[in-house]
């Protein structure tokens, strides 16, 4: 396989091909086989412009080495039908330029026809255009853009004007393809935002294991799935059990068994075990019709915004034949007349909007984010009440050791020491608090004890070197065990109790060695989240939690929330939803467990954190990424410039639109201008709504 260098930079380089020679499905069968080497990163195959762009390890490929693995690939490998039958057909790119290319082929054509020929082809074209607007006006749409376009080419072609007819019907065929390739392309880039995964697959080739990229899987190859991993495409699994989360695809939210036998789905998550999968279909053959799916739903949850566009869009017709009218009555010039007609608001408003709101959904799942509908990235940006959950949302949901009071002759190491020999047998939240911060202090603690014993609710007990270990509740210690209390003790816990943390204690041979401080604190930049959503234009921020007075004021101060409210079920939580929205507020309403589902469906716009409950996840109108609550910031602008986007873009349709307008009719531009000048100003709306709003897109 012959390529040339047409740019180079240490690691990185891109390669020529001859278009020519090589087939775009052999040059995708090239990139199969080119990634699988060792020392290769990544590599990308563009058939539309037959390049390659290839990232490689400089420590272990020279430039001239990835030369000659592209070098040795003859016909030998590129024409062989069973490799070729093994590699995804990924389609070929759609461009503009394809439906400019076409439209001009499609012209030269025609004008090469006797005249008889070329007026049937155009009345073809003109009837199906008829019978669209009688259909909208028996639909009860007695002005719309279906009728604008077939009035206008009627009249040109009864004034005697075939030649402007067909012409304008060209731009008109023209406009709506370029139209429907933006809006394809704008549904095509946020499923594959949100289904490209860039988690190498752990290839086995007989008894060895190799990472590849997951573009260069193919059919039978054989995978293994590790726990936490994404599955990479469709297959069978050959070995191995696990518990897969395949909600994605199927919408079951219980986690799925999967062993010898089973099928398993691109993109859904293995939670536990190991597979061996046998891969059956890869790349845009897999099952991803959830992914279009859900875009086509979204679509149905429009925005606000997105649907006073397109009311206005619909209004402004009437005026567009009021023009015509009047311009004909004034003028009686038919080509002035054609010319008003040649333009309307409606194609641009009701394609732009859309777009917009695609596009921010896109950006959103570049960031991690889920949006299930433009109504609710709408929502997001114009709530003045932000309502967190505590535990797990301005927390993490993992206790942290805060602190070590020692007790006796111990010092605050031995009692750490020997809690976390204690709690490393039972785990639990608590106890892997203990564990967590001895590691952290590297506090060996050899195993010396004897058999450990737990209590449920309770504790832990044990005994080493005849002494009795017990590690556990206030109950258990102070009641059960029977060990003594002191107002040191008690000072210890009363300052707890002000700061909200759990204890634990430790006792050794019926005396008191130690007291453990374990909280829960607040998530890192929650403060900073708070302040800048109220720099965002929130005005409310409200934390509800069902943890107890102590613990809620603690993280409240910590997180810069005013108000509060501790001690709440479940119900409480959606009371007071529902109450803020009853007294004239936008709500959402953020969380992460079971007990918040209620509260998230009741808002204007309930959001999950990325770590939530299936159930949270499944309710929730936004999921958030893993990495905390910056993604709300990201939500809210994302929202809010959506909005300032639509705006700005019907401000622009309608200022342009009513230029063109006055233009025709005042006979300064002829109809065919003015169709070419209407549809350049979709396009460009079209194309500046696709570009992203936020400038630190991942």
């Amino acid at each position: 396989m012959n390529v040339t260098v047409k740019h180079s930079l240490p690691g990185r380089i891109r390669l020529h091909y001859n278009a020519v020679e090589i087939s775009p499905r052999q040059a995708i069968l090239a990139q199969t086989l080119i990634a699988v080497q060792e020392g290769i990163i990544d590599i990308q195959v563009n058939p539309k412009v037959a390049s390659f762009l290839v990232y490689y390890d400089i420590k272990t490929l020279s430039e001239a080495e990835v030369l000659a693995l592209f070098r040795v690939l003859s016909d030998k490998y590129l024409s062989d039908e069973s490799l070729l039958d093994s590699v995804a057909k990924v389609p070929m790119p759609e461009s503009i330029f394809d439906v400019l290319a076409s439209t001009l082929f499609d012209v030269t054509v025609r004008a090469l026809l006797p005249m008889p020929i070329r007026n049937l082809l155009l009345y073809k074209r003109i009837v199906p255009r008829i019978v669209k607007a009688a259909q909208s006006i028996f639909a009860g749409k007695f002005f719309s853009t279906d009728l604008l376009d077939a009035t206008a080419l009627t009249v040109a072609v009864l004034d005697g004007k075939a030649q402007t007819a067909r012409f304008v019907a060209t731009l008109l065929d023209m406009g709506e393809e370029i139209e429907e390739l933006t809006r394809r392309q704008s549904y095509n880039n946020l499923a594959q935002t949100l289904l490209v995964s860039n988690e190498p697959v752990h290839l086995i080739e007989g008894n060895e294991e190799r990472t590849i990229p997951p573009s260069a899987l193919k059919k039978d190859d054989l995978v293994v799935v590790r726990a936490g991993s994404q599955i990479p495409a469709d297959g069978n699994v050959e070995k191995g059990e696990g518990l897969v989360n395949q909600a994605s695809i199927t919408g079951e939210s219980l986690p799925v068994e999967k062993k010898s036998g089973t099928t398993v789905f691109a993109g859904t998550i293995l939670l536990e075990g190991e597979l061996y999968i046998r891969v059956r279909t890869v790349g845009s053959e897999t099952k991803v019709n959830n992914i279009i799916a859900m875009i086509d739903r979204s679509q149905s949850l429009k925005a606000a915004a997105q649907k006073r566009s397109e009311r206005i869009a619909e209004k402004v017709v009437p005026f567009n034949f009021l023009l015509t009218g009047l311009t004909y009555l004034f003028t009686r010039n038919i080509t002035k007349t054609v010319a008003t007609l040649m333009v309307d608001y409606s194609c641009a408003m009701k394609l732009a909007a859309p777009i917009a709101v695609l596009s921010a959904m896109k950006e959103a799942a570049e960031h991690g984010i889920s949006v299930k509908g433009g109504k609710y990235l709408e929502a997001a940006a114009l709530a003045d009440t932000v309502i967190f959950d505590k535990t797990g949302t301005l927390t993490y949901a993992e206790p942290v050791l805060t602190g070590v009071h020692p007790f006796g002759s111990f010092t605050k190491d031995e009692a750490l020491r020997l809690a976390a020999c204690l709690e490393e047998h039972f785990p639990h939240p608590l106890g892997r608090a203990v564990v967590r911060a001895a590691q952290e202090q590297n506090l060996v603690h050899p195993e010396r004890h004897a058999k450990v014993e737990y209590i449920v609710a309770h504790g832990i007990a044990s005994s080493l070197e005849g002494k009795r270990l017990c590690i556990g509740s206030a109950h258990f210690i102070f009641e059960d065990e029977k060990v003594p209390t002191t107002k040191a003790i008690a000072r210890v816990q009363k300052s707890a109790e002000k700061s909200g943390y759990s204890l634990l204690y430790l006792a050794v041979d019926g005396q008191l060695a130690g007291i453990l401080t374990i909280g829960d604190p607040a998530r890192e930049g929650s403060a900073e989240t708070v302040s800048e959503l109220k720099r965002l234009g929130v005005r409310n921020c409200v934390m509800i939690t069902g943890d107890a007075e102590q613990a809620a004021a603690k993280v409240a101060a910590q997180a810069g929330i005013t108000e509060y409210h501790a001690q709440t079920l479940p119900e409480d939580k959606v009371r007071y939803v529902q109450e803020a929205r009853n007294a004239g507020h936008k709500v959402i309403m953020i969380g992460d467990g079971i007990n918040d589902a209620p509260a998230l469906s009741a808002a204007d716009v309930g959001i999950a954190m990325g770590n939530s409950s299936s159930i949270a996840g499944d309710t929730a109108d936004i999921v958030l990424a893993d990495d905390g609550l910056s993604g709300l910031i990201t939500v809210r602008k994302l929202g809010q410039k959506t909005l300032s986007r639509i705006d700005k873009n019907n401000k622009l349709i309608i200022g342009g639109n009513s230029l063109l307008l006055f233009a025709g009719m005042f006979g300064l531009i002829p109809p065919a201008l003015a169709a070419t000048l209407h549809n350049s100003l979709t396009i460009a709306v079209s194309i500046e709504s696709m570009q992203k709003l936020l400038k630190d897109a991942r």
